[in-house]
């Protein structure tokens, strides 16, 4: 047998009795609050808020040099703002003046389609009921009949649903020009920026050397530009005489025939020289006409009958979907009461589940030996 009563080791005697000293050493400082200090360092809080005091300040000397910097870069885009604003206003000035003086709409080749008075001059298909021309073939007079109301209004429907993406797409590049330009603007006002001292000071040295020359140099543009004009006012009247002389013999006052026949071939003419139509050309216009109007007709026709089948075929759509519509409904009923038998049986599980847990798992209630086992040591 083994003897169980054997000498007692000391040194692990005394490792022990260090350790029991240790703990209670231990649970004195951790319990006592008046002495208990964990992880504060003071001299390097300090430093530390020293540190942010510094980081504050300079932060601030920042952000007001900033701000400095802000206004006089602003106050110069106001000053470079307005000086292009008003150069604007001088170039649409300058162009509305070139336009009224060189670009009025008399001098232009097609005036006679856009003259406002065109109508006025121009002489009606029908100006009344006894017109002899207003024959069968003319097509100027039906008694109470509209046949074009149809291709009318749908004209009309199709002009207006352009119309509408027409805005749309001008709204959109509106916005995708401002965006640009937005941006442009942005670029343009940093490259202003950084470029502004230089030019203020080219500016300053510029100044100086014009004020100097100015005087000089306008007094002998003054001189230039006397002796200038009056060349060209003698050369004015010597080009109008040659122009009157031109014009006293040339075609247009002659009325020559053949000055309407242009270099591009037969069927070409020069408009502001053409005398009017011959006779047999009136008769091909005349014959096209009635070629068109026929074949109008058979478009008509044909647009008629496609409408009708494009009609047919929504009506079997509309019917087939009415169908669908119906089993669908079915389908949702049926579903809805599996899924209510479903909730029900969910329901009554959930309601067995918590009537076991309450009467059968959650019975036991804790006592005061629990609580007496927390905070009885220090680790």
């Amino acid at each position: 047998m083994h003897k169980l009563d054997g000498p007692v080791d000391l040194k692990e005697a005394s490792i022990l009795a260090r350790r029991r000293d240790e703990e209670v050493q231990r649970q004195n400082r951790i319990f006592n609050t008046r002495v208990r200090t964990i992880g504060i360092d003071q001299q390097a809080l300090d430093a530390q808020i020293q540190d942010r005091k510094i980081q504050d300040e300079t932060e601030a000397r920042k952000h007001i040099a900033f701000a400095k910097d802000l206004i006089r870069h602003d106050q110069t885009m106001c000053l470079l703002d307005d000086r292009h604003k008003h150069d604007v206003i001088n170039i649409n000035k300058a162009v509305s003046e070139y336009r009224i003086c060189y670009q009025k709409p008399e001098t232009r080749r097609e005036f006679d389609l856009n003259d406002p008075q065109a109508l006025k001059k121009d002489v009606p298909a029908r100006i009344s009921d006894t017109d002899p021309r207003c024959t069968v073939s003319s097509i100027q007079r039906f008694t109470g009949e509209d046949i074009n109301q149809q291709e009318r209004i749908r004209r009309q429907q199709e002009q207006i649903r352009e119309w509408s993406l027409a805005q749309q797409n001008e709204l959109k590049n509106a916005l995708e020009d401002q965006k640009f330009a937005n941006r442009l603007y942005d670029n343009t006002r940093i490259a202003l920026d950084r470029r502004i001292c230089d030019l203020q000071q080219m500016e300053e040295d510029t100044r100086r050397a014009v004020t100097i020359t100015t005087k000089d140099f306008n007094w002998a543009q003054a001189t230039e530009k006397a002796a200038r004009q009056k060349l060209e006012k003698q050369q004015e009247q010597e080009d109008n005489l040659v122009e009157i002389e031109n014009l006293l013999h040339s075609d247009l006052l002659t009325e020559n025939p053949k000055q309407a026949t242009s270099a591009f071939g037969p069927n070409h003419v020069i408009v502001h020289r053409w005398k009017g139509m011959t006779q047999d050309q009136i008769d091909d216009v005349i014959r096209r006409q009635k070629q068109q109007i026929q074949e109008r007709k058979r478009l008509e026709e044909e647009e008629r009958q496609v409408n009708a089948e494009w009609d047919r075929r929504r009506i079997n759509d509309a019917r087939a979907a009415v169908l669908l519509e119906r089993q669908q409904k079915r389908v949702q009923r049926q579903l809805r009461k599996a899924v209510d038998c479903q909730n029900m049986l969910l329901c009554k599980d959930h309601k067995e589940r918590e009537r076991f847990l309450k009467n059968e798992v959650y019975v036991n209630v804790p006592t005061a030996k629990y609580f007496e086992q927390f905070n009885t040591t220090s680790r």
